[in-house]
């Protein structure tokens, strides 16, 4: 179909209306007979390869007007979006804030579940950066890298409830010097949380949705204390599903806490803390070749019942389902289960000090401790008892504590600021396996593996590695302004960190014997004394603004289990050895250039920018499918240029209509050589995410009324790195409805005499019910189509879902 590009009306409706080709058998274009092959990139990290899956060992991983302000409301550094609670609230109950995010031009939100809040699908792409390469911190406090079995910190989709979450600061280039982080290549995060309310109150909200989806949320806050103002608030979430498509649970909570105590005017201690619990059923790894051979609607085994065990059971046999021998790896189709468990409690102690009226002083300590069990039920390892299954469990978990101090002084024309990050983070790596029972005659001998609940008592060892880990930042920057209308911004941040890995061990039971012994007793260091940052904004005439940003910055390694992601020790020593020589620090270099116009009845912006990023890490692999030879290796570089456009409209009071428009050429600059074979990866659009994606909003309030309707469109996205096969493009739209019965604002009487606000809500997602892949790339990307085609690395987006919800003040 195709679409005439005209009024941004017009463009709006398109969008809405329009309708994509569902997936069947032609889920993943295929690019015949094409010779040159091109790497994927920015998503750095990924593993490239036929490996293996997610859950595998040898798998590789890689509103109204307001809510309109998430994409058009920058400020100095002038590379930033402003995400406000209104765009956040509009979502439906339990979103995913970084949902609010997606309407903003530049930026790609993906996951497989309807709230974005599963942590194995949820991704975020910014510029061609995953969220592997982007910093993320709540009021300071460092959260680490986003990845699935995190490392150094946890999703923010678990750091706090999305009602706690006051707004989001985003920065779209590698600067923000002051951002604790040591992995933001790609830009920027900045989570703030609410503060306690001045008066004594409550707030209860309560949605429902599709596939027997229920979120609760509970916040009471204690006002003032006494006459200095102390206050805090206590909040509980629950949110609870049914996975959409096979069988399972997906449930988590939280229980957050915040306490201020003013000192004196403007001073303050605070502190938080937040305790999180997930456990969830995740959605089986597609692939080209399933989706092309048995459709869309297969999935794990289990089904709540015997009969999903025992059909597991007979798979590992070389029984299959229907249709399954159509693929060239049936057993490795679909496993028995695939269960996600986190539990973890974090928290900080901050002082925010007012020295003088010109001078403050910001320190922020905090603490972490983490705990994952994720798995699946493997057929390629069996349990002592006799059963062709085994549970297979990695279970990372981390410690890890900080503090980050920083002064900042106005004096004359010029905002100074200064400061410092230090952290100590220790890493285990281990992954166990857990007997699952035999089968007898068709009978289930014992009982089944619950595999949410915590799993002790393991039949083996897998592997294990503990890491140790010292990160260091400091950073200076001024703000200069010669006129009122001109600021200049130049700062450096300096980096220095120290990885160390020992007591490795690797089961020759599991692995081939001639696979050596795992890295071990090594240490790697990153140091940049000088990664500076440059920034000019200037306004003129009465509504007009250009700005100019420039930056480098540098990350340290990877850290993960054994060959799960592109950590240069999650190999063998051997391949450790080999590639000591040439692992370097990756970093880039940003540059960015901008204008905006802004007056009562429009929003303009332009925003353009090139991205140089060197010293690629990325895990290549080679032999057998289960266990194949793994290494990590400088694969080059990646060049980016790219400019988005947005235009905003208020012709009437109370009516925002926004479109946008995002370009991004981002390719690999060198081929790839893996046992002498050149995989053609130079000029190939980096994997898994859109070379072009455009997005329209309306927004409108009408009395005590609000309504919101989006569109967003994305072109078709590399999954291989030689740029063969294709996730098709789609168009996808969302709507939302709220009634404001009551605002906690009015002066009216509360309704019943207690309640200050009422509101309801309703919210539809993916409107014309799409069948779209959503998550790519979970698993890492293939080199090409040979190995590409059956490789299971893809997820499905939620069809159509309805959401409703009442939200009470008191």
């Amino acid at each position: 179909m195709k679409k005439k590009i005209a009024f941004p009306f017009s463009l709006l409706v398109t969008t809405i209306v329009s309708y994509e080709i569902p997936l069947s058998s032609q889920a993943v274009a295929r690019t015949a007979g094409k010779s040159s092959n091109t790497a994927s990139a920015a998503q750095a990290k990924s593993s490239v390869s036929a490996t293996h899956r997610k859950h595998a060992t040898t798998a590789t991983q890689a509103k109204g007007t307001e809510a309109l302000s998430v994409s058009v409301r920058r400020r100095s550094p002038p590379a930033h979006i402003l995400v406000s609670k209104a765009s956040i609230e509009r979502l439906a109950p339990g979103m995913n804030p970084l949902a609010a995010l997606n309407q903003s031009p530049g930026i790609n939100f993906q996951s497989a579940d309807a709230q974005g809040t599963s942590t194995w699908s949820t991704q975020i792409f910014m510029h061609g950066f995953s969220q592997s390469d982007l910093g993320i911190t709540l009021d300071d406090m460092p959260l680490g890298e986003i990845t699935y079995r995190n490392y150094n910190g946890v999703n923010p989709t678990i750091a706090t409830a999305p009602e706690n979450v006051a707004g989001i600061d985003v920065s779209q280039s590698a600067g923000a010097e002051e951002v604790a982080a040591s992995n933001n290549l790609g830009g920027s995060l900045a989570y703030r949380t609410i503060d306690p309310a001045h008066k004594l109150g409550a707030s209860v909200q309560q949605g429902f949705g599709s596939y027997s989806n229920y979120h609760t949320y509970v916040r009471v806050d204690s006002g003032d204390l006494n006459s200095t103002g102390t206050r805090f608030y206590v909040s509980y979430v629950r949110n609870d599903q049914q996975k959409w498509k096979g069988f399972g649970e997906q449930f988590s909570q939280q229980a957050s806490a915040k306490l201020i105590q003013p000192i004196a005017e403007n001073s303050s201690l605070s502190t938080y803390f937040n305790y999180y619990d997930l456990h969830s059923y995740e959605y089986q790894d597609m692939s080209p070749e399933i989706l092309q051979k048995l459709g869309n609607k297969i999935d794990n085994y289990y089904n709540g019942k015997a009969s999903g065990y025992l059909a597991a059971v007979n798979a590992a046999k070389g029984i299959y389902p229907s249709g399954y021998n159509k693929l060239s790896d049936p057993e490795d189709a679909s496993y028995y289960d695939s269960p996600t468990n986190e539990h973890g409690f974090m928290g900080y102690v901050k002082s925010d000090l007012a020295l003088t009226d010109r001078l403050k002083w910001v320190t922020t300590a905090y603490g972490h401790a983490d705990l994952q069990q994720t798995g699946w039920t493997s057929p390629y390892f069996s349990s002592p008892n006799g059963s062709p299954l085994s549970e297979l469990m990695k279970e990372p978990s981390f410690r890890r504590f900080g503090i980050l101090s920083k002064l900042t002084y106005d004096i004359a024309r010029n905002h100074i600021g200064m400061g410092i990050w230090y952290e100590n983070n220790s890493y285990q790596s281990p992954m166990y396996a857990y007997q699952q029972p035999s089968v007898v005659n068709g009978q289930i001998m014992g009982n089944l593996v619950n595999p949410l609940q915590h799993q002790s008592n393991p039949f083996a060892e897998i592997f294990n590695q503990n890491y140790n880990s010292n990160t260091f930042t400091a950073f200076v920057n001024d703000t200069y302004r010669p006129i009122q209308n001109l600021a200049l911004h130049f700062g450096f941040k300096s980096l220095l960190s120290t990885q160390r890995v020992g007591d490795g061990y690797l089961s020759t039971a599991y692995y081939d014997t001639s696979a050596g012994d795992i890295t071990s007793g090594e240490s790697l260091t990153t140091a940049k004394a000088f990664l500076p940052h440059i920034g000019v904004d200037y306004r003129f005439l009465k509504n007009h603004e250009i700005f100019i940003d420039i930056s480098e910055n540098a990350r340290n390694y990877m850290e993960s289990g054994y060959k799960l992601s592109a950590s240069p020790f999650a190999v063998t020593q051997a391949a450790y050895d080999a590639s000591r020589g040439s692992i370097r620090p990756e970093k880039d270099w940003t540059y960015a250039i901008g204008y905006r116009y802004s007056d009562r009845l429009m929003d303009a912006s332009v925003y353009a920018y090139r991205t140089n990023f060197f010293n690629r890490l990325q895990q290549i692999t080679s032999g057998p499918v289960i266990n194949p030879v793994s290494a990590v290796a400088n694969v080059g570089s990646v060049t980016m240029n790219g400019v988005d456009v947005q235009f905003v409209i208020r012709p009437v009071r109370n009516l925002s209509i926004s479109n946008s428009i995002s370009y991004n050429h981002a390719v690999y600059d060198n081929n790839i050589t893996q046992q002498g074979t050149i995989y053609r990866t130079k000029g190939q659009q980096v994997v898994n995410y859109p070379r072009f994606m455009y997005k329209a909003n309306l927004a409108y309030d009408w009395r005590s009324l609000s309504f919101y309707i989006e569109g967003n469109y994305l072109s078709h996205r590399n999954y291989d790195y030689s740029g063969e096969l294709h996730a098709p493009g789609y168009w996808l739209a969302n709507l939302g409805l709220q009634w404001h019965v009551k605002k906690p604002a009015d002066h009216s009487p509360p309704l019943g005499g207690f309640v200050k606000g009422l509101t309801l809500a309703f919210n539809l997602n993916n409107i014309t019910n799409q069948t779209y892949i959503a998550t790519m790339g979970e698993n890492g990307n293939p080199l090409d189509s040979s190995s590409g085609y059956s490789y299971q690395s893809m997820l499905l987006g939620m069809p159509r879902t309805a959401f409703g919800s009442i939200k009470a003040d008191f």
